[in-house]
C-alpha cells in the first residue's frame, strides 16, 4: 500500500518536511507526496497534490543538477520563505526587527562558480555535482551563471586533460574579472616542470587573466581586477568574493546607509576591501582581516585609488584575537562581515565597547541571531534587517542589519 505524506514546512536546506520528521527534497508546504522511504528521507518522489506555489523549473538541468534547490517554487514564495527564515531565527532568540523588502539578484548573474571536472575515456565531464551525489551534470544552459562563465566551462575541461587524474575530481573555480577569466584549480596532479609549462601555455592559449594551481600562481597575463568603489583590487587566488555584483551592491548599499555620517569606521573580517574601500569615500577606515594576502591586496588597491580617505589594514585572527575595548573606542561605526560561524568572540567585545552604530552582514541567519541577542542584551536596538538573495533558487540566505546603541538611562 502506498504511503502518502503531507509536507508541513520547509527546512533550512530547502527540503520539504513531513511529520516524523521525513525529508522530501523539492517539495512544498501543503503538498501530498508519496515515494520510497529510506530512513528519514523520501526518494523517487511523486507529487500527488501539488501546491499552488509549484512552478515548472526554468532550467532544463534542474532535475539532475545539485546547484539549485528551489526552482520548483514560485519566486514570490521563495522570497517570502527566505525572509521568514531570518524572522524565525530572530524569534528563536526572542528578537524581532523591521524587515526591509528582500533584494533578489537576477538570474544568469553569478560571476563565480566552482566547476567539478572528471577525466573520462573520451575526454572530460565538467559541471555541477548532482544532489548528494558524485555524479557530474553538464550545465550548458545554466540559469544561475553569467553567460561568460558558462562559456568558460570548456577551459576547466582543457585544464583537467593537462593535469587532472582519472581517479579524482578537479575543482576549478572560475571568476569573472575586469582583466578576464581568473581560474583557481584544486585537486590536480602535483606540479612539475612539464606540467607547469603546459599550464602556462594553456593560460596564453585560452586568454586567461590568471591561472593558479593549488594556490600557486602559474601565470598572469593581466591582473584579475575586481572594482570596489573607485579602487581596483587584485585578490589573491581563491579569495572570498560576493557571488554576484548585484548582491554585492545591495549589501554595500545597506551598509552605507547603516554607517552614514560616520567619520571613523572599523571593518572587521574585511576580506579584500569589498566594503572598506567604497566606505572610504566618506570615512577613514581600519580594515581587519585574518588572511595576510587579502590585506595586502586591499592596501595596494587603496594606494592606487584616487579620492579615498585614509585606509589602514591589519592582519589578525578575529576568532582568537578579537579587537578589544580600548582598540574599538577609536571608531564611531563598526562593520562586521564574518563567515558562517558568526563572530561570537568579537561581538562580546563590541557589546562592552558600546560603539554608536554596528552594521552586520551575515550569510547565516542562525549565528547572526545569536550575535544579535548579545548586542541587544548589551543595550543595542536592532533597527532593521535587509535580506539579500544573491544565491537565487538556493536555500542560502544573506542579510545586512543595523544596530544602534540606546542612550543610557
Amino acid at each position: 500500500m502506498t504511503q502518502h505524506y503531507t509536507i508541513t514546512r520547509l527546512g533550512h536546506q530547502g527540503d520539504g518536511i513531513a511529520d516524523g520528521p521525513i525529508y522530501a527534497p523539492r517539495t512544498l508546504p501543503g503538498e501530498v507526496v508519496s515515494g520510497t522511504l529510506l530512513g528519514q528521507f523520501l526518494s523517487d518522489i511523486r507529487v500527488d497534490s501539488p501546491s499552488e506555489h509549484r512552478v515548472k523549473a526554468p532550467c532544463r538541468h534542474y532535475k539532475a543538477c545539485g546547484g539549485c534547490q528551489l526552482q520548483h517554487a514560485a519566486d514570490d514564495f521563495v522570497a517570502d520563505w527566505k525572509v521568514e527564515v531570518v524572522r524565525n531565527a530572530l524569534s528563536a532568540q526572542g528578537l524581532e526587527a523591521s524587515m526591509r523588502p528582500i533584494h533578489t539578484s537576477p538570474e544568469r548573474s553569478r560571476r563565480r562558480a566552482t566547476i567539478a571536472v572528471r577525466r573520462t575515456k573520451k575526454g572530460t565531464l565538467a559541471g555541477f555535482h548532482g544532489r548528494a551525489s558524485d555524479t557530474i551534470t553538464e550545465i550548458p544552459d545554466c540559469h544561475l551563471l553569467h553567460p561568460a562563465l558558462i562559456n568558460a566551462i570548456p577551459v576547466a575541461g582543457a585544464l583537467a586533460l593537462l593535469g587532472g587524474s582519472r581517479k579524482g575530481v578537479l575543482a576549478a573555480t572560475l571568476t569573472l574579472s575586469e582583466g578576464g577569466l581568473d581560474v583557481a584549480v584544486k585537486g590536480g596532479k602535483p606540479l612539475d616542470g612539464s606540467l607547469e609549462l603546459a599550464l602556462a601555455q594553456a593560460t596564453e592559449h585560452h586568454g586567461l587573466a590568471r591561472l593558479s594551481w593549488d594556490d600557486e600562481v602559474i601565470a598572469m597575463r593581466s591582473p584579475p581586477i575586481q572594482c570596489f568603489g573607485p579602487a581596483e583590487v587584485t585578490p589573491p587566488p581563491g579569495a572570498f568574493l560576493q557571488a554576484t555584483k548585484d548582491g554585492e551592491q545591495a549589501l554595500l548599499k545597506a551598509v552605507s546607509q547603516a554607517t552614514q555620517g560616520a567619520k571613523r569606521v572599523v571593518d572587521l573580517f574585511a576580506g579584500c576591501g569589498t566594503l572598506s574601500l567604497p566606505i572610504a569615500q566618506t570615512a577613514e577606515v581600519h580594515a581587519v582581516e585574518g588572511e595576510v594576502e587579502m590585506t595586502k591586496a586591499l592596501d595596494q588597491g587603496w594606494r592606487k585609488a584616487q579620492g579615498l580617505k585614509q585606509v589602514t589594514t591589519e592582519a589578525r585572527d578575529l576568532f582568537r584575537r578579537p579587537l578589544m575595548l580600548d582598540e574599538l573606542g577609536k571608531f564611531d561605526a563598526v562593520v562586521l562581515d564574518p563567515p558562517r560561524a558568526g563572530a561570537e568572540a568579537q561581538v562580546a567585545e563590541l557589546a562592552q565597547a558600546r560603539r554608536p552604530v554596528i552594521a552586520y552582514v551575515s550569510c547565516n541567519p542562525v549565528t547572526f541571531a545569536r550575535d544579535a541577542k548579545t548586542l541587544v542584551n548589551a543595550g543595542y536596538t536592532l533597527e532593521w534587517v535587509q535580506v539579500v538573495d544573491q544565491f537565487r533558487w538556493s536555500s542560502h540566505t544573506e542579510l545586512a542589519a543595523r544596530f544602534t546603541l540606546n542612550p543610557k538611562p
